[in-house]
């Protein structure tokens, strides 16, 4: 499955984000999670959600761990300024951009 995500292409069956030719690795884990996001272009993704479908559980352990990986994310797709994920205080997530 293939998605384009702003000026990326994130390839889920490789793991990979790829940009002007230039390909980066994902874990599964990181793939799973941009997967959720791209399948939920543009909504409001709760915490509890996130982590019940990714990690199976909703604990707070899960949480930070949460926080790691949609911080690594974030670093990935830096290099296009439109794209982000944002951070809705206390309920949870939204991949946002102008081309997502």
């Amino acid at each position: 499955t293939k998605y384009n995500i702003g000026k990326y292409l994130f390839d889920f069956a490789n793991y990979e984000i790829k940009l002007d030719g230039t390909k980066k690795k994902l874990t599964k884990r990181e793939a799973e999670l941009l997967k959720l996001f791209c399948e939920h272009r543009g909504q409001l993704l709760e915490r509890e959600l996130i982590a019940n479908m990714i990690w199976g559980d909703d604990s707070y352990f899960v949480g930070r761990s949460m926080d790691v990986f949609i911080t690594k994310l974030r670093k990935y797709l830096s290099d296009d300024p439109a794209l982000s994920i944002v951070n809705v205080h206390g309920v949870g997530f939204r991949l946002e951009g102008a081309e997502i």
